[in-house]
């Protein structure tokens, strides 16, 4: 017993040795200006740094091998406007500190200043910038791929179908998109068939859409900024999302469209000054509570079926139309806890906190301005408002609504003033 402890022991103590000499013989190797970048990756070794010291080099890198490529004091890459500029083959690789621009336009071969292809998992690319190329990342077929604190700008003069994404997913698990700036792309992150991920602590600012997901599921999207699109958050076709203290406003469309979204999680976010806060799609078996929605053309626009979703503590907050719901029957919110509606004029008799009288979103007036938009001119006329009170006394002129039966009288932000006029 003690001799095979012994050769254990030995054989341990091998392999601790084999792997301390494989650290041990891990080298850097450094690029100087008017250097070959390309060159360096060639010599080097897997376990390898290569340091790229500040200049501008122009080649078209393939990284086959698992190493670091650092930038010292910021050099920039330029691919030229041809092509990709970075291509990563190998797992392992980890990019930082470097610009890279000047990649191809083609759409088709989805040009990138940096191509993550296939099989290269675990790939690191952190306090990069990324300028003037068409997908800043394209990310394909790897798991676990880390993108962090990167600036990423595309081809600004382009019209915006003719841009890339600045990130692009596609059949990904594990990916980590964190702290990262996005500007002047086609849409700010792309997720496609890419699951348990998380996006984190980004801002994407003059996109169509900040985010655009499609098919993805149990990824998270928190503390986010997304402002000046086209939308904000695109979120359709998932499941099992958790969408929480991000923050959607000044949009020319929605801040946060749920299309066709089940079993998720909405809660604590800010969407404000938006055309529409939330559009609503088709969406089932949701939680939607805490957010604060404010100053919005419309506030919620409900739509297609979206029913059996909890609706608690939200505050809705001089939004033009609270709600704009198009159904046969009404829809009940704020079961638990109610919400708090800006425009509720009841009354709290026994000072509980709590309307004494339900609130009801839209009327037969409201309806009918949607569908015949000409009549918002009479809207103070008294005919109309002589309609409205007529159809609050006879139940078959009534609309269906969203019905809050326990209204608060307070909202649950204190601090939603600062949101206004955004």
């Amino acid at each position: 017993m003690a001799v095979l402890t012994s050769q254990a022991a030995r054989r341990s103590a091998a392999l601790l040795a084999l792997l301390c000499g494989v650290s041990a013989h891990a080298a850097e190797w450094r690029v100087h200006p008017g250097e070959s970048i390309a060159a360096a990756v060639a010599r080097a070794g897997a376990g390898d740094t290569v340091l790229v010291e500040r200049g501008r080099y122009t080649e078209h890198l393939v990284i086959d091998k698992a190493l670091t490529l650092k930038g010292i004091d910021r050099p920039t890459l330029s691919g030229g406007l041809k092509g990709d500029t970075i291509r990563v083959e190998s797992p392992d690789v980890t990019i930082e500190g470097l610009i890279v621009t000047d990649s191809g336009d083609d759409l088709t071969a989805q040009n990138a200043g940096i191509y993550i292809q296939p099989g290269a998992d675990r790939a690191i690319v952190r306090d990069c910038d990324i300028a003037y190329s068409l997908f800043g990342l394209w990310i394909e077929g790897v798991k676990d791929v880390q993108i962090r604190d990167d600036l990423i700008t595309g081809k600004r003069d382009y019209p915006s179908a003719q841009r890339g994404n600045g990130i692009q997913l596609y059949n990904t698990t594990g990916a980590r998109i964190i702290g990262n700036n996005i500007s002047f792309t086609r849409d700010g992150i792309y997720v496609d068939v890419s699951h348990h991920a998380v996006f984190r602590g980004n801002r994407i600012h003059d996109v169509r859409y900040g985010t655009h997901y499609m098919n993805s599921y149990y990824n998270v999207w928190e503390d986010n900024d997304s402002y000046h699109n086209r939308g904000g958050l695109a979120i359709m076709e998932a499941r099992n999302q958790i969408v929480r203290n991000n923050r959607a406003w000044g949009n020319s469309d929605h801040g946060i469209m749920l299309r066709t979204i089940q079993d998720s999680v909405i809660e604590g976010n800010v969407v404000a000054g938006n055309q529409r806060g939330f559009f609503i799609y088709d969406a089932e078996y949701n939680v939607i509570r805490g957010n604060l929605v404010i100053g919005n053309r419309v506030g919620v626009h409900l739509w297609a079926g979206s029913i059996h979703n909890e609706v608690e503590d939200n505050d809705f907050i001089g939004n033009q139309e609270q709600v704009r719901y198009v159904a046969a029957r009404d829809d009940l919110w704020g079961a638990k806890d109610g919400n708090y509606w800006s425009n509720y004029i009841g009354w709290d008799r026994d000072g509980n906190g709590i309307g004494d009288a339900p609130y009801e979103a839209n009327d037969v007036v409201d309806r009918l301005t949607w569908r015949l938009p000409a009549v918002k001119l009479l809207l103070n006329s008294p005919a109309v408002q002589t309609l409205r009170l007529i159809a609050q006394q006879f139940p078959l002129l009534r609309a269906p609504s969203i019905v809050d039966r326990k209204p608060r009288m307070l909202p649950f932000h204190s601090d939603w003033r600062q949101w206004l006029g955004r």
